[in-house]
C-alpha cells in the first residue's frame, strides 16, 4: 500500500511538473515569436526535460514555486538550477565571468540583446505560470525590482531589462513587443 502511494505521488508530480514546464515553455515561445526570435522560442528551456533537471522537478514539485527553490532550501543549493543556468543564455547568471583585468573578481558580462529579450519573455511567462490570476503587467518588474540588488548583472544589461519591464508595466504587452521589434532587435541597436 505504501509503495502504491509513493508511485501515485511520483506520477502526480511527474505529470504536474511536465505540465508546468511545458506551459511555461509554450508561453515563452509565444512571446519570443511576438518578438521575432523564432529559433530561441523553439529551443527555450529544453534542458528542463533532461534527467538532471526534470527529476529534481518531480521530486520537489508543488505547482506554486519552482522546484529549484525547494531543492535549494533542503540542500543549500540547487543542482538543477546550476545545470540550467549553465546551459541557457537567457539567464544573466550564464553571463558571469572573471573580470578581464586578471584580479579574479567575478562580474556580470553584457548580454547580447536577443538574450535580454528572451529573458523578458521568460520572466513574463514565469510570472503568469506561478501567479495565475494574480498576474498583472507589473508583475515581472515587481519581482525583478524586489530581488535585483543582489544580482551580479552587467549594468547595461540591468538597465535594458529594467527599461523593457517598465514599458511592459506602463504600456502592456502589445506596445512592449512592438517596441522590441521596432527598436531593440533592429540591426545596430546599441544599449
Amino acid at each position: 500500500m505504501e509503495n502504491e502511494n509513493i508511485a501515485a505521488k511520483y506520477l502526480h508530480n511527474a505529470y504536474g511538473h511536465f505540465k508546468t514546464i511545458t506551459r511555461h515553455k509554450m508561453l515563452v515561445m509565444h512571446y519570443c515569436f511576438k518578438a521575432g526570435l523564432y529559433k530561441q522560442g523553439l529551443l527555450h528551456d529544453m534542458s528542463k526535460y533532461t534527467p538532471a533537471e526534470f527529476m529534481v522537478g518531480v521530486r520537489y514539485f508543488s505547482g506554486e514555486k519552482s522546484p529549484n527553490t525547494y531543492e535549494r532550501a533542503k540542500l543549500g543549493y540547487s543542482a538543477a538550477w546550476l545545470h540550467h543556468k549553465g546551459r541557457n543564455k537567457h539567464h544573466f547568471e550564464y553571463w558571469i565571468d572573471n573580470k578581464p583585468d586578471g584580479d579574479r573578481k567575478m562580474a556580470g558580462v553584457k548580454m547580447p540583446v536577443r538574450y535580454v529579450v528572451e529573458m523578458v519573455c521568460d520572466r513574463i511567462a514565469a510570472c503568469k505560470v506561478y501567479m495565475g490570476d494574480k498576474y498583472t503587467d507589473a508583475s515581472a518588474f515587481e519581482y525583478y525590482a524586489k530581488s535585483h540588488k543582489h544580482y551580479m548583472i552587467h549594468p547595461d544589461t540591468d538597465r535594458l531589462l529594467r527599461r523593457l519591464l517598465i514599458i511592459l508595466r506602463e504600456y502592456g504587452e502589445e506596445k512592449t513587443f512592438a517596441y522590441i521589434r521596432a527598436r531593440v532587435l533592429r540591426p545596430g541597436y546599441k544599449y
